[in-house]
């Protein structure tokens, strides 16, 4: 058995994560970017209309992982404000410029967090020596690391993610993200010995609006125009759910 954790940007998505199957959802606003922290009123909503664990991305801007003073204070403001909110779960990660983890700055946000499980995210993806910054997080406090083994899919990464495992010996969970789907779940779970799954299961669908415009879009690189957009896709959840075949 494994935590399936759906990746979400709207109410419609974590209800539909809720009643598919999932334990957790991780609410982001601009998945275009990766993810960057939701607003106020998205956390409360979701916190509102579902009963599963709700995680919450704390990052202030797409782009790096390096911080200025300025964000890391946001960073801290958008904790307490999460957290005031009933959330389950933080997503952070902070990376020096050499590409090593801020063990300092992330550390003080984990303490700011708890008692909230923390989650460290993609930051991973692009620092630095991998195995020691695993060790730099363990060192933070956090409680589980997301990961795709430092490769565009975790799939093409699971050597690095059960490396990832062994070193890990319980002091950390890994969770296995990026590219995860019914069609790869098995080899990828089996492999890598990981217990935690994250993908964002979505689907394209048409918007309400009936009118087009036809002299501009807002959206200058996506992967859909004004008038569709992404959402959790019931089916795709659900086949994740269906029991393994090892």
């Amino acid at each position: 058995m494994f935590t399936l954790e759906i990746c979400i940007d709207s109410i419609e998505s974590a209800l539909i994560a809720q009643e598919a199957g999932a334990e957790r959802v991780e609410l982001c606003d601009n998945l275009l970017e990766g993810g960057t922290s939701p607003s106020y009123g998205m956390i409360k909503q979701v916190r509102e209309n579902i009963d599963i664990e709700l995680a919450v991305m704390i990052r202030p801007r797409g782009g790096d992982f390096c911080y200025s003073d300025h964000e890391f204070a946001v960073m801290k403001e958008d904790i307490l404000m999460a957290k005031s909110l009933g959330v389950d779960c933080l997503v952070f990660g902070i990376l020096l410029p050499n590409g090593k983890i801020d063990i300092e700055r992330t550390s003080q946000l984990v303490s700011l967090a708890r008692p909230l499980q923390v989650t460290f995210h993609r930051a991973f993806d692009v620092a630095h020596k991998p195995f020691q910054a695993l060790e730099d997080i363990i060192k933070t406090g956090a409680d589980r690391l997301l990961t795709s083994g430092q490769q565009a899919k975790a799939i093409e990464g699971k050597e690095l993610i059960k490396d990832l495992v062994l070193q890990a010996k319980n002091r950390i969970s890994i969770m296995a993200g990026s590219g995860v789907n019914p069609e790869n779940r098995d080899d990828l779970l089996s492999y890598t010995g990981v217990s935690e799954v994250h993908l964002t299961a979505k689907s394209i669908i048409t918007g309400k609006m009936e009118y087009h415009s036809p002299n501009l879009s807002f959206k200058e690189k996506a992967t859909t125009d004004d008038y569709h957009r992404e959402m959790a896709d019931y089916q795709i959840i659900t086949n994740m759910r269906k029991p393994s075949s090892f």
